[in-house]
């Protein structure tokens, strides 16, 4: 009796140590990225679909990619900002690598912001909120003249990138 008790006993010390696994669900807010919809200059109230947009970070080799693919014929995208520093700069060339180099056209966009660290939880970590700089967001940093630009007007929207549900930036092309 003594023997089974002394088992009871070693067997209930044995699962008191365990603990939760800590695992971050997939559904948990992470850092947002900056989403970008684009729009008809010409009729400014009506998405338009950019046709083979290819988006290159500053320093980076490769595009960002969309779906696995570097390249997107969307009306909306989501870009990753940088979480160190206080700017993200990218390229965005529209009909990328199309066989008429004329029609190939590449603007660059350098964006200003603040970044502030919010913890989400013990499984998931911190997470980055942005903050677009209210007196120059962006800097459309072509040296091309103004008429030549595929991207005519940049609007900021929302200042506060804090998620992912809503346009934060509209370009008008």
């Amino acid at each position: 009796m003594k023997k089974i008790i002394l088992f009871l006993f070693v067997l209930a010390l044995s699962f008191s140590g365990c603990e939760k696994d800590d695992i971050c669900d997939a559904n948990t807010p992470t850092t947002p990225r900056l989403v970008i919809g684009f729009y008809d200059f010409l009729n400014p109230s009506v998405l338009k679909n950019v046709t083979d947009l290819k988006v290159i970070g500053d320093g980076m080799p490769k595009g960002v990619l969309f779906n696995g693919a570097e390249t997107t014929s969307a009306n909306t995208i989501s870009i990753p900002l940088k979480t160190v520093g206080t700017t993200t700069t990218y390229r965005l060339t529209l009909n990328s690598g199309n066989s008429n180099a004329a029609l190939v056209d590449e603007d660059i966009i350098k964006f200003d912001y603040t970044t502030k660290e919010v913890f989400v939880s013990r499984a998931c970590g911190y997470k980055s909120i942005f903050t677009l700089d209210p007196t120059t967001p962006y800097t459309h940093k072509d040296p091309i003249a103004a008429n030549q630009k595929w991207i005519k007007f940049i609007s900021v929207e929302k200042n506060n990138i804090e998620n992912e549900n809503e346009t934060h930036i509209k370009i008008f092309f």
